[in-house]
């Protein structure tokens, strides 16, 4: 680092030290709230500031006591991967089609897909598709309807276009087909993007709830999220059943009714719904600052 020699100057370094420092604080403190919140004392949840007053774990033990947490987190775990999985592929697989200078309409087919970024026929005509193609009530509608990120194609696309396309024609030369080239060449030498668009996609399938509140009523199909939206609306009614749940574990009505409270099931309903997805940015950041940097510059 520069070594700071004039007064302006460190003031200016402290200054924007200070700066940072009060703007890291405001991004990370709330989740910080949310968390000592859900193991403080019920009744203390509200109160916590910096560190969890009265320290407990009831509300998260019996969280999981409930029949419905478990499979709602096994549904939205499901979701999230097989979502990703297949959205990630085949966005990138059309993304490496229209790169193609052979390809028929190419230009038309690109433009048409970037005008479905703008235009969108709506929540009814949506409904009514969803449910004509058979996925009312179908696991499928929480993967199908976004197999294809048009915002992520264009982000794999400027990638595929940097890359030499000497590479594909040495490829073809040897007799190698699309399905080849884009397996073994293009998504190998994409990891940046790839994984880029893979935390755009998995964040967007976890935190997703709406296809779940309209399309899918039965409840061994319910997601974690939708769990939360209805327990952050009943969470003096829910905090109210816990204690009995509490109570028939063998909790003593006392202590249940003093570390089960609204503001305690709703912060660890929050923790419960936000930790599993913030895992995901530690494995993928080595690529996704490149693959950001790579997508700003060539685009």
């Amino acid at each position: 680092m520069k070594f700071i020699k004039s007064k302006s100057e460190k003031i200016f370094y402290v200054v924007n030290l200070c700066i940072i420092l009060l703007f890291t604080f405001m991004c990370l403190y709330p989740i910080w709230y949310v968390i000592i919140g859900s193991v403080s004392s019920g009744v203390r949840a509200h109160t916590a500031f910096l560190w969890p007053k009265g320290f407990s774990l009831t509300t998260y033990k019996t969280f999981f006591s409930r029949s419905d947490i478990g499979l709602a987190f096994l549904i939205s775990i499901l979701k999230t991967a097989v979502g990703t999985v297949l959205s990630v592929f085949f966005t990138s697989m059309l993304a490496y089609l229209v790169t193609q200078q052979k390809m028929l309409f190419r230009k038309f087919v690109y433009r048409y897909f970037i005008v479905t970024m703008y235009v969108s026929g709506g929540m009814i005509p949506w409904y009514i598709t969803m449910k004509s193609y058979g996925l009312y009530n179908n696991f499928f509608v929480y993967v199908i309807p976004g197999i294809l990120s048009v915002f992520n194609m264009i982000l794999v696309k400027t990638f595929v276009e940097s890359l030499p396309a000497s590479l594909e024609e040495s490829a073809k030369l040897d007799g190698a087909g699309f399905v080849t080239i884009f397996v073994k060449i293009i998504l190998p030498l994409s990891k940046p993007i790839i994984a880029t668009i893979s935390v755009y996609t998995a964040v967007g399938q976890w935190n997703s709830w709406i296809d779940n509140y309209i399309l899918v009523h039965t409840k061994s199909l319910k997601t974690l999220q939708l769990l939360l939206y209805e327990y952050l609306n009943k969470a003096t009614s829910l905090a109210s059943q816990m204690k009995n749940i509490a109570n028939t574990a063998g909790v003593a009505n006392a202590e249940a009714a003093f570390k089960v409270t609204p503001d305690s099931v709703r912060m660890t309903m929050i923790v419960i719904t936000i930790i599993p997805i913030m895992l995901v940015y530690p494995f993928a950041q080595k690529y996704f600052t490149k693959g950001i940097m790579i997508g700003a510059v060539k685009g």
